[in-house]
């Protein structure tokens, strides 16, 4: 068993979900991953029952009755990961928009004295490949409007690619959260940060996917501009 552990929530992403998988496996540094499926139809999980037959206990599944958003798939990969002690929980999206080396950089950024890493496409300029220019200026403004709305100095804020230290987890109230979207990575971000915990943003290259579709949705990005004007107003009122 690693003490690191790699969360890749699934819905249909039976074209990378193998290749993603020997990727992260291939890394120098061993790392186990947990495959949270929402029941995809396309077989995805069964592909990973098929691997799991060559990695074996460093392959796990866990397969939800149906599709609930990115959130939920994420918090139920936290309650395992923290019941099963692992000390350093990954998030990490399935289509290699985010690059398995990259883990590694997250790693050691925790390893060195960061509560939580961030692999960061906004603190060096702006690394994004093959998004259209509307959607790097909607996601770079939305992390601007996040950080003048919550006082956060992160550049990220909506970033799904992170490296966990348990013990963050462990000290936030998992069954209060909600978001399924980039509100989801905001909260997150922002709990961590309430709690006063050493927060870094490791510079990664964002490449948009090429395989499979994009779970992207306007209903995701109205969430994220209420959820946080909610997430502060329950920081005044002590309610978080």
């Amino acid at each position: 068993m690693s003490d690191g552990i790699v969360i890749i929530p699934t819905y249909n992403e039976i074209e990378n979900i193998e290749p993603i998988i020997r990727a992260v496996f291939s890394l120098d540094t061993e790392f186990d991953v947990l495959v949270v499926d929402d029941n995809s139809p396309d077989g995805t999980a069964q592909k990973v029952r098929e691997l799991q037959g060559e990695f074996g206990v460093r392959l796990h599944l866990e397969v939800r009755a149906g599709k609930s958003g990115l959130g939920t798939a994420y918090v139920h990969g936290f309650k395992w990961a923290i019941a099963k002690k692992y000390e350093y929980i990954f998030e990490m999206d399935a289509d290699f928009s985010h690059n398995p080396a990259d883990l590694e950089k997250l790693y050691d950024a925790c390893k060195k004295g960061a509560d939580m890493s961030i692999g960061s496409r906004y603190v060096t300029g702006v690394n994004v490949v093959n998004w259209p220019l509307s959607r790097v200026l909607m996601s770079y403004y939305a992390s601007s409007y996040v950080r003048t709305i919550t006082g956060m100095t992160i550049r990220d804020t909506t970033a799904g690619f992170v490296c966990y230290k348990r013990k963050v987890l462990e000290s936030v109230n998992l069954d209060r959260i909600k978001f399924v979207g980039y509100a989801f990575q905001i909260e997150m971000k922002y709990r961590a940060y309430a709690n006063g915990f050493n927060i870094v943003e490791v510079p990664i290259i964002f490449t948009d996917r090429t395989r499979g579709e994009s779970k992207m949705s306007g209903a995701i990005f109205k969430e994220a501009i209420f959820g946080v004007i909610s997430l502060r107003m329950k920081k005044m009122l002590n309610r978080l």
